[in-house]
């Protein structure tokens, strides 16, 4: 089912695959489905519930930006999503997966091997792991749950001027938007555009707000978490 589902409908959504990407997105399932008993990775379960909501989602992004042959980092990934299938998706992308619980990259560094995928996986908080990353990256990634102004602080110091950040977001995503501009502004940011969509099989409208890294960030961010948290740009 899950091979079937993620090769028709992202042919639909006018996504191609690779051929290696059925067998790598099935490791990733498996490893998935065993290590979230005990691990609790994800609410999401069922072949079908992850094709769509984890793996084709996560797909989504390849309209949003040309990520073949360039450097993404994926801030606060979690299990993979959505920077582990956009790597099977786009082989030639250079990733690296950056989380602060050091089980969720142990398992990390399980999928990307089980599933064929070459991949940097970093244990770090990215406020702190942003002093060694500085501007390294073509784009950023994101699907976390923070909203967008806090994102953006977290996010944009890892890409460097003329890339991206594409934070995937719900129903909500205009009303971050339109809070997180003076912040991605700040931060050497602009909000060029939103992509809204809807998954096969869905009636949830998803967006992913696309911001273009226009200048440099200025040094004194980003800031320490509880000082984001407590006062966002």
């Amino acid at each position: 089912m899950l091979e079937h589902i993620l090769t028709a409908e992202a042919a639909g959504l006018g996504i191609a695959l690779p051929d290696t990407a059925p067998a790598a997105f099935r490791a990733y399932y498996t490893l998935l489905a065993e290590r979230n008993a005990v691990m609790d990775l994800t609410a999401v379960t069922g072949e079908e519930q992850v094709a769509r909501r984890h793996f084709l989602d996560s797909l989504m992004l390849t309209h949003c930006a040309d990520l073949a042959g360039k450097r993404v980092i994926d801030v606060g990934t979690g299990a993979g999503f959505p920077g582990l299938p956009l790597k099977i998706a786009v082989p030639s992308m250079e990733l690296t997966l950056l989380d602060a619980q050091q089980k969720r990259v142990d398992f990390l560094q399980e999928a990307c091997a089980a599933s064929g995928v070459q991949a940097r996986c970093i244990h770090a908080r990215a406020e702190e792991a942003a002093a060694e990353l500085r501007e390294q990256f073509d784009a950023a990634v994101s699907r976390a749950v923070a909203r967008l102004n806090i994102l953006c602080e977290l996010c944009l110091p890892f890409v460097r001027p003329g890339g991206l950040f594409l934070a995937m977001k719900g129903s909500a995503a205009q009303e971050e938007a339109d809070e997180a501009r003076s912040a991605a502004a700040v931060l050497g940011g602009k909000i060029v555009r939103l992509e809204t969509y809807t998954l096969p099989g869905e009636d949830i409208r998803r967006a992913v707000v696309v911001i273009r890294k226009e200048r440099a960030t200025p040094p004194q961010y980003p800031r320490r978490f509880a000082r984001i948290q407590k006062k966002p740009l």
